[in-house]
């Protein structure tokens, strides 16, 4: 993580040195993450919608090889060779977005060590200087920007944006209802996403009309493990975008600016791409 975040830390304090803005240049850092990602953003979201082809074919075959599981392990493998989509494809976009999850949490949470550069000495001494003085936070370094920016040009970094003080951490000024405006905006985008999201992996649903014949010889059950398997996927979904959430309420208003922006720009991503996609995939049908 530290090395991302260090990575990241040039590129943000490159930004913030030309626009004199801790708010602007992290928008602006968000966008140019997002164009050095764009190649495997469109390889992604081409597999989310063939995974969603291969999810009905797979459904048949689930029911027909039911009561044969080396078959249907057979028959699984070969549906996915014949349709050149990988069973893991999902996670190695799950390890990346946790992969900068992280960093970019890192490099929020300790802009004087990852943004600023300054010597971790100095940092130390300013924590010790804090701790003495009964002004300990769980963000020290924010803490020292707070309190050190007026005596120490190094540690001094301009937070203010658009009215809102970035530095904030939400659960720490309850009173103060500018702190939520950013992290509800991020919910907001964060739950459309994941709609999008599912509606893209799981495409069209077919209703089914199970008759009684079918419920006698085990075809509804089938059915029934299948429908909670999916249920299953849609609660993973789920549960990372509720973590950040929940991270966002405890860590600075920097860390939700970013995903904010992020979460923008994927919906604009995803909209794009995807009616890129269809065109094509309409074109090539004709």
């Amino acid at each position: 993580m530290s090395f991302l975040a260090n990575l990241f830390g040039y590129i943000l304090n490159f930004l913030y040195n030309y626009l004199q803005n801790y708010g602007w240049a992290i928008i602006i850092f968000s966008i140019l993450l997002k164009l050095v990602l764009l190649p495997f953003t469109i390889k992604q979201q081409k597999t989310m919608k063939k995974t969603a082809k291969v999810q009905e074919k797979l459904k048949d075959i689930q029911l027909k090889y039911r009561s044969d599981p080396e078959k249907l392990n057979r028959e699984t493998l070969d549906l996915y060779k014949r349709e050149k989509v990988s069973p893991f494809s999902g996670c190695l976009s799950a390890i990346l977005q946790l992969l900068i999850f992280l960093s970019v949490f890192y490099l929020v949470s300790r802009p004087l060590t990852y943004m600023k550069k300054i010597d971790n000495k100095i940092i130390e001494d300013y924590k010790t200087e804090l701790t003495e003085k009964g002004e300990a936070s769980s963000y020290p370094e924010i803490k020292i920007i707070e309190t050190k920016s007026g005596e120490d040009e190094n540690v001094n970094i301009n937070m203010e944006f658009l009215g809102l003080d970035l530095s904030k951490v939400p659960t720490q000024n309850l009173n103060d209802y500018k702190v939520y405006i950013i992290p509800i905006l991020y919910i907001i985008t964060t739950f459309v996403n994941i709609k999008i999201s599912m509606a893209l992996t799981q495409g069209k649903k077919e209703k089914t009309v199970v008759k009684k014949k079918e419920k006698e010889d085990g075809k509804e059950t089938a059915e029934e493990q299948l429908e909670s398997m999916q249920q299953m996927s849609n609660s993973m979904n789920y549960m990372m975008p509720i973590m950040s959430i929940a991270i966002a309420m405890i860590a600075p208003l920097g860390l939700s600016l970013y995903w904010f922006v992020s979460n923008l720009l994927q919906l604009l991503e995803r909209i794009i791409i995807n009616t890129v996609i269809n065109k094509k995939g309409e074109n090539e049908e004709a």
